[in-house]
Protein backbone atom coordinates (compact mmCIF):
# COMPACT_ATOMS: atom_id res chain seq x y z
CA UNK A 1 0.00 0.00 0.00
CA UNK A 2 1.63 3.77 -1.22
CA UNK A 3 1.27 6.78 0.58
CA UNK A 4 -1.81 7.65 -1.97
CA UNK A 5 -3.70 4.32 -0.49
CA UNK A 6 -3.16 4.93 2.74
CA UNK A 7 -4.27 8.66 2.84
CA UNK A 8 -7.47 7.43 0.91
CA UNK A 9 -7.97 5.45 4.42
CA UNK A 10 -7.85 8.54 6.47
CA UNK A 11 -11.55 9.37 7.97
CA UNK A 12 -12.03 12.71 6.75
CA UNK A 13 -12.37 14.65 3.51
CA UNK A 14 -9.48 15.25 1.38
CA UNK A 15 -8.16 18.19 -0.13
CA UNK A 16 -5.76 18.14 -3.36
CA UNK A 17 -4.29 21.03 -5.29
CA UNK A 18 -3.40 20.53 -8.89
CA UNK A 19 -0.62 23.02 -10.27
CA UNK A 20 1.56 22.82 -13.92
CA UNK A 21 5.24 22.28 -13.22
CA UNK A 22 7.54 24.77 -14.06
CA UNK A 23 4.93 27.78 -13.65
CA UNK A 24 4.92 30.45 -12.68
CA UNK A 25 8.78 30.23 -12.91
CA UNK A 26 10.44 26.93 -14.29
CA UNK A 27 12.00 26.44 -10.49
CA UNK A 28 9.02 26.72 -9.00
CA UNK A 29 8.00 22.78 -8.71
CA UNK A 30 9.05 22.28 -5.78
CA UNK A 31 9.05 24.95 -3.39
CA UNK A 32 5.15 24.97 -4.22
CA UNK A 33 4.97 21.65 -3.53
CA UNK A 34 6.64 22.27 -0.05
CA UNK A 35 4.94 25.04 0.29
CA UNK A 36 1.74 22.84 -0.39
CA UNK A 37 2.02 20.45 2.50
CA UNK A 38 2.68 22.78 5.02
CA UNK A 39 -0.57 24.48 4.41
CA UNK A 40 -2.24 21.38 4.88
CA UNK A 41 -3.14 20.35 1.19
CA UNK A 42 -3.69 16.32 1.81
CA UNK A 43 -2.14 14.99 -1.93
CA UNK A 44 -0.67 17.18 -4.91
CA UNK A 45 -1.82 16.53 -8.72
CA UNK A 46 1.57 18.02 -10.80
CA UNK A 47 0.88 18.46 -14.39
CA UNK A 48 2.97 17.74 -16.99
CA UNK A 49 2.50 21.00 -19.17
CA UNK A 50 1.44 19.43 -22.71
CA UNK A 51 0.84 21.51 -25.99
CA UNK A 52 -2.45 20.00 -26.52
CA UNK A 53 -4.27 19.42 -23.10
CA UNK A 54 -7.78 18.06 -23.98
CA UNK A 55 -9.77 17.98 -21.12
CA UNK A 56 -8.19 21.67 -19.56
CA UNK A 57 -9.42 24.98 -19.70
CA UNK A 58 -7.87 28.16 -20.68
CA UNK A 59 -6.28 28.94 -17.34
CA UNK A 60 -4.53 25.66 -17.36
CA UNK A 61 -3.60 25.59 -21.00
CA UNK A 62 -2.18 28.85 -20.44
CA UNK A 63 -0.17 27.39 -17.50
CA UNK A 64 1.26 24.76 -19.56
CA UNK A 65 2.27 26.91 -22.55
CA UNK A 66 3.84 29.12 -20.12
CA UNK A 67 5.67 26.38 -18.36
CA UNK A 68 6.78 25.23 -21.64
CA UNK A 69 8.55 28.59 -22.87
CA UNK A 70 10.11 28.76 -19.88
CA UNK A 71 11.94 25.37 -20.74
CA UNK A 72 9.70 22.41 -18.91
CA UNK A 73 10.30 18.82 -20.33
CA UNK A 74 9.29 15.46 -18.66
CA UNK A 75 13.11 15.11 -17.79
CA UNK A 76 13.61 18.16 -16.42
CA UNK A 77 10.38 17.48 -14.22
CA UNK A 78 12.27 14.32 -12.80
CA UNK A 79 15.29 16.19 -12.07
CA UNK A 80 13.61 18.43 -9.92
CA UNK A 81 11.92 15.92 -8.07
CA UNK A 82 15.08 14.26 -7.09
CA UNK A 83 14.94 13.74 -3.43
CA UNK A 84 11.41 15.23 -2.94
CA UNK A 85 11.13 12.32 -0.45
CA UNK A 86 13.92 13.65 2.35
CA UNK A 87 11.44 16.81 2.72
CA UNK A 88 7.88 15.94 1.51
CA UNK A 89 5.67 12.86 2.71
CA UNK A 90 2.76 13.70 1.43
CA UNK A 91 1.62 11.65 -1.80
CA UNK A 92 2.70 12.84 -5.37
CA UNK A 93 0.20 12.49 -8.40
CA UNK A 94 1.52 13.12 -12.09
CA UNK A 95 -1.14 14.03 -14.15
CA UNK A 96 0.02 14.47 -17.90
CA UNK A 97 -0.71 13.17 -21.28
CA UNK A 98 0.13 9.94 -23.05
CA UNK A 99 2.08 11.09 -25.74
CA UNK A 100 4.93 12.62 -24.18
CA UNK A 101 4.96 9.61 -22.01
CA UNK A 102 5.10 7.62 -25.09
CA UNK A 103 8.08 10.00 -26.57
CA UNK A 104 10.23 9.65 -23.27
CA UNK A 105 9.35 5.79 -23.44
CA UNK A 106 6.86 4.20 -21.18
CA UNK A 107 8.89 1.77 -19.27
CA UNK A 108 11.76 4.60 -18.31
CA UNK A 109 8.71 7.02 -17.59
CA UNK A 110 7.62 4.48 -14.78
CA UNK A 111 11.05 3.77 -13.73
CA UNK A 112 11.91 7.47 -12.80
CA UNK A 113 8.82 7.59 -10.94
CA UNK A 114 9.48 4.79 -9.18
CA UNK A 115 12.56 6.43 -8.25
CA UNK A 116 11.15 9.40 -7.38
CA UNK A 117 8.60 8.66 -4.88
CA UNK A 118 5.46 9.35 -7.75
CA UNK A 119 2.30 7.21 -5.67
CA UNK A 120 0.16 7.67 -9.18
CA UNK A 121 -0.94 9.00 -12.16
CA UNK A 122 -3.65 10.65 -13.98
CA UNK A 123 -3.84 9.89 -17.83
CA UNK A 124 -6.70 11.25 -19.38
CA UNK A 125 -6.11 10.13 -22.92
CA UNK A 126 -5.06 6.68 -21.99
CA UNK A 127 -8.01 4.10 -22.69
CA UNK A 128 -9.09 1.62 -20.05
CA UNK A 129 -8.87 -1.47 -22.96
CA UNK A 130 -5.49 0.33 -23.72
CA UNK A 131 -4.10 0.32 -20.45
CA UNK A 132 -5.48 -3.29 -19.38
CA UNK A 133 -3.82 -4.76 -23.14
CA UNK A 134 -0.47 -3.27 -23.48
CA UNK A 135 0.32 -1.60 -19.71
CA UNK A 136 -1.25 -2.77 -17.05
CA UNK A 137 1.46 -5.06 -16.11
CA UNK A 138 4.48 -2.31 -16.38
CA UNK A 139 2.30 0.31 -14.55
CA UNK A 140 2.03 -2.28 -11.86
CA UNK A 141 5.78 -3.66 -11.91
CA UNK A 142 6.40 0.15 -10.44
CA UNK A 143 3.32 -0.08 -7.70
CA UNK A 144 2.01 2.80 -9.92
CA UNK A 145 -2.00 3.09 -9.41
CA UNK A 146 -3.81 4.37 -12.91
CA UNK A 147 -6.57 6.65 -11.44
CA UNK A 148 -9.60 6.58 -14.42
CA UNK A 149 -11.94 9.44 -14.84
CA UNK A 150 -15.81 9.10 -14.90
CA UNK A 151 -18.26 11.75 -16.00
CA UNK A 152 -22.50 12.60 -15.71
CA UNK A 153 -22.21 10.93 -19.19
CA UNK A 154 -20.44 7.55 -18.35
CA UNK A 155 -22.85 4.72 -18.49
CA UNK A 156 -22.92 2.82 -15.23
CA UNK A 157 -21.46 -0.69 -16.92
CA UNK A 158 -18.49 1.87 -17.61
CA UNK A 159 -18.02 3.00 -14.47
CA UNK A 160 -18.52 -0.50 -12.66
CA UNK A 161 -15.44 -1.67 -15.29
CA UNK A 162 -13.68 1.60 -14.24
CA UNK A 163 -13.91 0.79 -10.47
CA UNK A 164 -12.41 -3.11 -11.07
CA UNK A 165 -9.64 -1.79 -12.42
CA UNK A 166 -8.81 1.20 -10.04
CA UNK A 167 -6.24 0.37 -7.28
CA UNK A 168 -6.68 4.18 -5.60
CA UNK A 169 -9.31 6.76 -6.35
CA UNK A 170 -11.78 7.40 -9.01
CA UNK A 171 -11.39 11.15 -10.73
CA UNK A 172 -15.24 12.30 -10.77
CA UNK A 173 -15.49 14.87 -13.37
CA UNK A 174 -17.99 17.36 -12.22
CA UNK A 175 -19.07 18.10 -15.47
CA UNK A 176 -19.12 17.27 -19.32
CA UNK A 177 -16.81 21.01 -19.46
CA UNK A 178 -13.29 21.45 -19.42
CA UNK A 179 -11.62 22.56 -16.33
CA UNK A 180 -11.87 26.14 -14.79
CA UNK A 181 -15.32 26.87 -16.28
CA UNK A 182 -17.63 25.63 -13.41
CA UNK A 183 -19.28 28.57 -11.50
CA UNK A 184 -21.35 26.79 -8.38
CA UNK A 185 -22.75 23.56 -8.13
CA UNK A 186 -26.83 22.81 -8.66
CA UNK A 187 -29.04 20.33 -8.77
CA UNK A 188 -27.99 18.59 -11.43
CA UNK A 189 -24.40 17.98 -10.11
CA UNK A 190 -25.15 16.67 -6.78
CA UNK A 191 -28.01 14.01 -8.14
CA UNK A 192 -24.55 13.25 -9.87
CA UNK A 193 -22.64 12.80 -7.14
CA UNK A 194 -25.32 10.96 -5.15
CA UNK A 195 -26.16 8.62 -8.02
CA UNK A 196 -22.52 7.63 -7.99
CA UNK A 197 -22.24 7.54 -4.20
CA UNK A 198 -25.25 5.26 -4.11
CA UNK A 199 -23.46 2.86 -6.09
CA UNK A 200 -21.18 2.00 -3.35
CA UNK A 201 -18.52 1.51 -5.65
CA UNK A 202 -14.76 -0.35 -4.25
CA UNK A 203 -12.89 3.00 -4.83
CA UNK A 204 -13.13 6.04 -3.21
CA UNK A 205 -14.23 9.07 -5.41
CA UNK A 206 -12.52 12.73 -5.98
CA UNK A 207 -14.33 14.88 -6.95
CA UNK A 208 -12.09 17.65 -10.30
CA UNK A 209 -13.36 20.19 -12.53
CA UNK A 210 -15.11 23.31 -10.67
CA UNK A 211 -14.10 23.54 -6.91
CA UNK A 212 -12.50 26.88 -6.88
CA UNK A 213 -13.34 28.60 -2.31
CA UNK A 214 -15.06 26.58 0.34
CA UNK A 215 -18.44 26.56 -0.93
CA UNK A 216 -17.85 24.03 -3.89
CA UNK A 217 -15.72 22.54 -1.94
CA UNK A 218 -18.14 21.24 0.73
CA UNK A 219 -20.69 20.63 -2.09
CA UNK A 220 -18.17 18.09 -3.65
CA UNK A 221 -17.07 16.55 -0.60
CA UNK A 222 -20.87 16.18 0.36
CA UNK A 223 -21.06 12.50 -1.02
CA UNK A 224 -17.49 12.17 -2.24
CA UNK A 225 -13.98 11.50 -0.12
CA UNK A 226 -12.14 14.73 -1.58
CA UNK A 227 -11.85 17.57 -4.33
CA UNK A 228 -9.42 18.75 -6.48
CA UNK A 229 -8.66 22.36 -6.75
CA UNK A 230 -6.90 23.37 -10.18
CA UNK A 231 -7.45 26.84 -11.93
CA UNK A 232 -8.40 28.55 -9.30
CA UNK A 233 -5.15 27.94 -7.81
CA UNK A 234 -3.58 28.76 -11.00
CA UNK A 235 -5.33 31.94 -11.34
CA UNK A 236 -4.04 32.59 -7.50
CA UNK A 237 -0.10 32.05 -8.34
CA UNK A 238 -0.68 34.10 -11.19
CA UNK A 239 -1.83 37.32 -9.12
CA UNK A 240 -0.45 36.62 -5.72
CA UNK A 241 2.94 34.04 -6.20
CA UNK A 242 3.55 31.58 -3.68
CA UNK A 243 2.92 34.10 -1.33
CA UNK A 244 -1.04 33.31 -1.47
CA UNK A 245 -0.67 29.77 -0.78
CA UNK A 246 -1.12 29.46 2.82
CA UNK A 247 -4.38 31.68 2.53
CA UNK A 248 -5.66 30.25 -0.18
CA UNK A 249 -5.52 26.74 1.41
CA UNK A 250 -6.60 28.29 4.70
CA UNK A 251 -10.07 29.78 2.68
CA UNK A 252 -11.02 26.80 1.11
CA UNK A 253 -10.13 24.12 4.23
CA UNK A 254 -11.02 25.97 7.93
Amino acid sequence: MNRLQQKLQENKKLLSIYFTAGYPQLEDTVPIIQSLEESGVDFIEIGLPFSDPLADGPTIQKSSTKALKNGMTTSLLFQQLEGIRDHVNIPLVLMGYFNPILQFGVASFCKQCKAVGIDGLILPDLPLQEYRKNYQSLFEKYSLPIIFLITPQTTEGRIREIDQSSTSFIYMVSSASTTGSQGAFGGIQQNYFKRIADMNLKHPQIVGFGIHDKKTFTAATTFAKGAIVGSAFINMLEKDGMGGISTFIKNIRF
